[in-house]
């Protein structure tokens, strides 16, 4: 049998130079194409052809995320705000973008098929983009969707041998420079001699900015749920939940709207413990480091001494409520980012799929007494969510409200307005009970057998 060779991958660089692209653009293309240049900070350097807006240069944190499918929503996360994406699925670009006019029936003002309003990442790197796109919901290529809002995208990286780099050294700073004689001069000086028919710029760390303030919404917004699904009070109003945005996906409002509940965003800055108007509170998933948040993080450190309602967090809501328990979190080495990450609850033995994007984690060797480990991810070992002994409160580092991605543990959503409810009947603040038992139950149901051979 012949020797298995590896096929080749890009190099940091030729001769000094960025590494060209590795693919070329479509042969009947008439009109000439942009090359740009990413440029990370550890020196290597590749060009890729531009597709997307050729206005500026920028600059941001570079990180992976591994999704098949998925790209409007994933680009329109809050949570990306600021980063510079690399999709590791080669082909990107076939089913289009869809209608940015089209909203959602119920709740009016929102897109239906998107995460919020605008695109948020800096900046877009793919192995392949594809010119053409054919799908029933499709009203524009991906292109036309990032010239739109003025995002930079190439194509033509080596986008396996990119995530390879970024998980050996971990996620780093990146910029995507275009050519002088396209965007104007120069902003830096140039750090090489090719680098002087770029327009240059400095590095840009997004999480040394709160960038929470950014993408949270600025006045408080009430959505109601259909009066004939409505999950009513002992008041006879749908049961409230006061959502505090700290770069909310849209979907997060649909879970709980689409369920009968009533709904009231407010900012990340906002008192919600002056705020006696509501029946639970929830703490949305956001962008950055938890710790530039600091309003929010003593908000809930009071909320939680209080213990007035039931409590749930994602994503960055998790992370802010571990902190204002008097736990810290840590930067993972490249985070997790993608729709097919495996998270195990630690009370049934239960494996999930989940959605994620994340690039920190609650270190739980730091949790309270209070506090214990719900779920953990079977990949790395970092924490996955908490629970609280005594009292209704939770949250999940995950996303189970998906958009992109898989809905295995949306459950999670009934599982906090059910406690909402009971709360709400019995005047009780009750532990949450999970769904699917105990390890021990599904043991006793299940015998493992020890076969000798």
């Amino acid at each position: 049998m012949p020797p298995q060779t590896r096929p080749p991958t890009q190099a940091s660089s030729v001769n000094g130079l960025p590494h060209p692209p590795v693919t070329a653009p479509p042969f009947d293309q008439t009109e000439a194409s942009t090359l740009a240049t990413l440029v990370l900070q550890d020196g290597s350097s590749y060009q890729g052809i531009s597709f997307g807006a050729e206005s500026k240069s920028i600059a941001g944190e570079c990180v992976f995320q591994t999704g098949m499918v998925g790209y409007p929503e994933s680009l329109t996360d809050p949570s990306y705000r600021g980063q510079i994406l690399v999709l590791t699925f080669p082909l990107v670009g076939n089913y289009g973008v869809p209608s940015r006019e089209t909203m959602d029936s119920l709740l009016k003002d929102l897109p239906q098929h998107f995460e919020s309003s605008e695109i948020h990442i800096a900046g877009l790197i793919v192995g392949q983009y594809s010119q053409d796109f054919s799908h029933y919901l499709a009203t524009s290529s991906l292109g036309d969707w990032l010239r739109e809002y003025n995002i930079p995208a190439i194509y033509g990286i080596d986008t396996r041998a990119m995530t390879k780099k970024i998980r050996s050294k971990g996620v780093m700073l990146g910029k995507i420079l275009f050519p002088i004689s396209l965007v104007g001069p120069t902003v830096i000086p140039a750090d090489t001699e090719w680098m002087s028919q770029c327009q240059n710029v400095g590095w840009i760390d997004p999480n040394a900015r709160n960038l929470v303030a950014e993408v949270s919404l600025k006045e408080p917004k009430v959505y109601a749920p259909k009066a004939s699904q409505a999950v009513l009070g002992p008041n006879g109003k749908p049961l409230r939940i006061l959502a505090v945005d700290v770069g909310m996906k849209y979907n997060q409002i649909r879970c709980f709207v689409n369920r009968g509940v009533e709904m009231k965003i407010v900012p990340w800055n906002y008192d919600f413990n002056l705020d006696t108007d509501y029946d639970g509170l929830f703490i949305s998933n956001g962008p950055g480091d938890p710790i530039m948040t600091t309003i929010t993080i003593a908000n809930l450190t009071k909320a939680l001494h209080i213990a007035r309602t039931p409590i749930f967090g994602i994503c960055l809501g998790h992370q802010l409520l571990a902190l204002a328990s008097g736990a810290t979190t840590k930067k993972m080495k490249f985070g997790n980012r993608g729709h097919n990450i495996p998270c195990t609850n630690l009370i049934s033995g239960r494996c999930y799929i989940t959605s994620q994007n994340h690039g920190y984690a609650v270190d739980v060797n730091t949790l309270p007494e209070t506090f214990m480990e719900l779920f953990v991810n079977a990949n790395d070992g970092s924490n996955e969510g908490i629970i609280h002994k005594t009292l209704p409160i939770f949250s999940v580092q995950f996303h189970p409200e998906s958009t992109p991605g898989p809905r295995d543990t949306e459950f999670l959503f009934d599982v906090f307005i059910k406690s909402v409810d009971d709360f709400r009947k019995t005047g009780t603040l009750k532990p949450i009970i999970m769904p699917g038992g105990t390890k021990e139950d599904a043991l006793a149901l299940n015998p493992r057998v020890s076969v000798r051979k």
